[in-house]
């Protein structure tokens, strides 16, 4: 098999052709550790993991060699953010004060992978701490991210190096996270899908553990499964909840909310794609349900910050403390944030500004936002919302400030970040599933991502969609780097 044939492969194809030995493990996992190192510009990885990732391979192919039944993911590589805990590679959450801390333990996400026979070939760049959208991080070690349709343009974030990596060719698949868009902004951003599963109530209704992961939220955390291919990611879903594989979705008959507060504002280009999208879905037999969610985005407005920036306070101390780290405190990598606009944030955070609106945030308006989701999936009787996953296409790197303000068809400044998440945020904070997936390109040849949101607990049926969907619309082309 060529490295091109191999570079085009989905992960589900991969596994397939090391199982059946069309393809080894060695000659999969060393493409994927080359390409890595000749698009090592684009700094989608902050830590290579070659020469363990090469025994690795040669563990599975021996394996094969040896005619046993070769596990789910049998020689698939794959990225892994860096604030999922490695036990064998630093963990730095993209900060200085990490730079060369080791977990004492995988996350239980990673090792449900690591069990089936996933790969680590590198640890992936991010937005510092996962406090941005852009994955332009001004630490020393790791860099600003770059999108593959066009380095001078952010990837999205906070897992950037998840996504452009996969953008890439790079992997098939990997892990990012996502606290209020962070694996779905940047799948959109980078041609490729992205899920927030399930969180819920954050008990049962939670789907990941959360364990191990660098916080913002132990509210709104969640790891995401990121990949090239709906299937893709509904296979790495299947794994780390060892459960059934998801399955398609008929599109006939499929009902979606078009709620108006996240189709408000959009780019040109944007909405044009999503029009378009919007299109080709009614043909194959998508019925659209044209009711606002009325009053979402300020009810959203009330708890996201209160919760995102005033959590961090207990659960990063935590997070420390369970991983093993000794001699950082909270107070040491706040003094030691490298990135302008995170710094900014941890202001806030070390000041406990959201201190007194707390209390309301969680208690009042989060259950508040929660009914109105679940009111409006009844009312309605609809399978799912959908909208366009961002208000605007990639924009350029600020090498100066991380992020600054963006400007929709001209118009006036808006902030980079609120814009970015303005549809994944709500979301997040109600506890609902989402799933981006590619819907298209801009006229200047940049991905367009569309999402669907359905009600806690309906992600083997979200996936299910996507994968319908995927099959109406096919895979983007991939990135020319």
């Amino acid at each position: 098999m060529t490295t091109q044939e191999q570079l085009a492969l989905s992960a589900s194809d991969a596994i397939k052709s090391i199982s059946a030995g069309r393809l080894t493990a060695v000659q999969y996992i060393t493409t994927a550790l080359d390409r890595a190192r000749a698009l090592s510009s684009l700094n989608t990885i902050i830590t290579l993991n070659a020469s363990a990732a090469l025994e690795a391979a040669k563990r599975i192919d021996a394996m094969r060699a040896a005619g046993q039944t070769l596990p789910a993911l049998a020689g698939m590589p794959i990225v892994v953010k860096d604030n999922i805990n490695t036990k064998d590679l630093p963990t730095t959450a993209g900060t200085p004060a990490l730079k060369n801390f080791t977990p004492n333990a995988n996350a239980p996400t990673l090792q449900a992978l690591l069990d089936a026979g996933a790969i680590i070939i590198g640890k992936a760049n991010m937005h510092e701490l996962a406090f941005g959208i852009t994955s332009t991080n001004f630490s020393p070690f790791a860099g600003a991210v770059k999108n593959p349709y066009n380095a001078a343009l952010i990837p999205g974030g906070s897992s950037g190096g998840t996504a452009a990596a996969i953008s890439a060719r790079i992997v098939p698949a990997g892990l990012g996270t996502d606290t209020g868009g962070s694996s779905r902004v940047p799948a959109a951003l980078t041609g490729i899908v992205g899920l927030r599963p399930s969180v819920g109530n954050g008990g049962a209704e939670r789907r990941y553990s959360g364990a191990g992961v660098a916080p913002i939220s132990h509210t709104r955390d969640t790891v995401g499964p990121m990949g090239r291919t709906v299937a893709d990611v509904a296979l790495l879903d299947a794994v780390i909840t060892r459960s059934a594989q998801a399955t398609t979705v008929s599109l006939k008959g499929l009902r979606l909310g078009i709620p108006a507060a996240f189709w408000q504002n959009l780019d040109k280009d944007v909405a044009a794609v999503m029009e378009s999208a919007k299109t080709k879905l009614a043909a194959a037999g998508v019925v659209f349900v044209n009711v606002d969610m009325a009053g979402v985005m300020t009810l959203n407005d009330k708890m996201s910050f209160p919760i995102a920036l005033h959590e961090p306070i207990a659960d990063i101390p935590a997070w420390l403390q369970a991983s093993g780290v000794t001699g950082i405190t909270l107070a040491d990598i706040a003094a030691q944030v490298a990135s302008p606009d995170v710094k900014g944030a941890f202001g806030a955070i070390m000041g406990d500004a959201f201190a007194a609106a707390y209390p309301d945030a969680i208690n009042v308006h989060r259950p508040a936002l929660r009914t109105m989701y679940d009111n409006y999936f009844s009312a309605n009787t609809v399978d799912a919302i959908f909208f366009p996953t961002t208000p605007l296409p990639a924009v350029p790197i600020d090498a100066v400030k991380g992020s600054s303000t963006v400007s929709i068809n001209g118009g006036a400044p808006l902030d980079e970040f609120g814009t970015f998440i303005r549809n994944t945020d709500p979301g997040s904070n109600a506890g609902v599933p989402g799933l981006s997936l590619p819907a298209g390109l801009t006229p200047a040849g940049l991905p367009v991502g569309m999402e669907i949101d359905g009600p806690v607990g309906s992600d083997k049926k979200l996936l299910g969609i996507g994968m319908a969907m995927e099959a109406l619309f096919g895979v983007l082309a991939a990135p020319k780097v």
